[in-house]
């Protein structure tokens, strides 16, 4: 059952380039606008996480992912088309330097992730498109104002791949 007001609160205030939580396969994610910088450079502060370090470029179909970083198709996206959704982050490629607030030190990568999702996040993911995250834990999260969408709680930790794609 898809609890509607919580995906539209969560759409809402993504659109409005506020941090929204929703759960993964393996983490409770910190969501931002993924298409703007200013949303991922408040999350950075407030969760007091250096800019130095990625954040991934999430999304609840590939195609999303596909369409914001479009370099990607080819050999690329069929290798993550084999292994995704699933708990992997997919250090690709990115040779027109998209996303550069996601990208911290190495701009000619991106980490993309399709994780298995619950319905209501999915449902949210699929309503906004894709999505800068980070996990819920970690200095200064405390503080975030956050809202939720969801309710299973994720079941382990991510695994990160990094494939050679080129």
């Amino acid at each position: 059952m898809i609890a509607a007001p919580s995906v539209d609160a969560a759409v809402s205030a993504l659109r409005a380039g506020q941090t929204v939580i929703l759960p993964t396969d393996t983490v409770y994610g910190l969501c931002v606008d993924a298409y703007h910088e200013a949303p991922i450079r408040r999350l950075l502060r407030q969760k007091k996480r250096p800019r130095e370090i990625p954040v991934a470029l999430v999304a609840s179909d590939l195609e999303v992912i596909l369409d914001a970083v479009p370099e990607l198709r080819g050999r690329a996206a069929v290798m993550a088309r084999a292994i995704l959704p699933g708990p992997y982050t997919l250090v690709l490629p990115n040779p027109a330097c998209r996303y550069r607030w996601l990208t911290g030190t190495r701009p000619d990568t991106i980490g993309v992730r399709i994780p298995d999702l619950p319905v209501e996040a999915k449902t949210a993911l699929d309503g906004f498109g894709a999505v800068a995250m980070t996990s819920a834990t970690g200095t200064g999260v405390g503080r975030l104002k956050l809202r939720a969408c969801g309710l299973q709680a994720p079941s382990g930790s991510p695994r990160h791949e990094r494939i050679n794609a080129r």
